[in-house]
Order: C-alpha cells, then structure tokens, then sequence
C-alpha cells in the first residue's frame, strides 16, 4: 500500500486500526499507577485545591496513550500483516491516532478539572499531544526501520 493508493480517509482508519493493536490493558495499568502516583504526591505535599484531580489525570492519560502507541509501534504478534506493514511504512501517520485521542481526553479533562477555560484546556491538550507523538513517531520510525533491516 503505497501512499497514492490511499486516501486521507482510509490512512486515518489504517492509524486507528494500527493503534488499536497496542497492549491497552497494560497501558491502563501503567496509566493508573502514574496518576495514582501522582495523587499521592499532591496528598503527601498538602497541595490541596479543587484542581488536585487535574494534574494526575493528565499524566495518567499521556501515560496511557504513551504505553499503547508506542506499544503498538513495537508488537510484533497478532493482528493483519498489511496494518503492521502500513505502520511500518508510515510511523508519523500512525503516531497521529494516540495524539489526537490524547488531545481529546486531555481537553476535556483539563476542563472538567481544573480552572482552565476552554481555550487554556484545549492548548494544554495540544502540547501534551504535540509530546506524545513526537515520541510515539520517533519509537514507530525506529521500530519500522528495524523491521526493514531485518526482513520482517
């Protein structure tokens, strides 16, 4: 599947379709234990405030996306050989399914939250975004080109 034969559509149903085969269940895990972490660190430094959720449910959403990108990126079992070829081929575009959630999740979160108003809930979700999948692109474009190099 080269780039021509694909549209813009379908390459954003390929990134969620890539993504989807990260280990969610342990990115749930890693996630849960960072903002657990996190909430114990706000209780422990008396840093009490109505936003005491706020911060923890950010980190424990980039957490979460972090760990199922590039998680995704990385597995080399289950799923169609075509997806994990596509992903292979385009690591940018399917860096882009788990940032975009996390820009979502982290909007909205941030506003529920905190007393950020719209606007600052929706850029403080874009940067968060922005992080994660420049991360998630380096690991998916280094485990791409490994596979190349290795014939798999």
């Amino acid at each position: 599947m080269s780039s021509g034969e694909v549209s813009r559509r379908e390459s954003g149903t390929l990134a969620v379709a890539s993504a989807s085969r990260g280990p969610w269940k342990t990115a749930a895990a890693v996630g849960a234990v960072g903002a657990g972490a996190a909430v114990a660190v706000d209780l422990i430094t008396l840093h009490w405030s109505l936003s005491i959720l706020a911060g923890p449910a950010s980190i424990g959403l980039f957490l979460f996306f972090l760990v199922g990108g590039a998680g995704a990126a990385l597995t080399k079992r289950g799923g169609d050989h075509r997806i994990r070829r596509w992903a292979a081929e385009h690591p940018w575009e399917a860096a882009l399914a788990p940032a975009g959630a996390l820009w979502v999740t982290n909007a909205v979160t941030e506003f529920v939250f905190s007393s950020s108003g719209i606007l600052g809930s929706i850029l403080t979700g874009l940067w968060h975004a922005a992080i994660l999948y420049a991360i998630v692109g380096v690991v998916s474009s280094v485990a791409g080109a490994r596979r190349k190099s290795s014939g798999s």
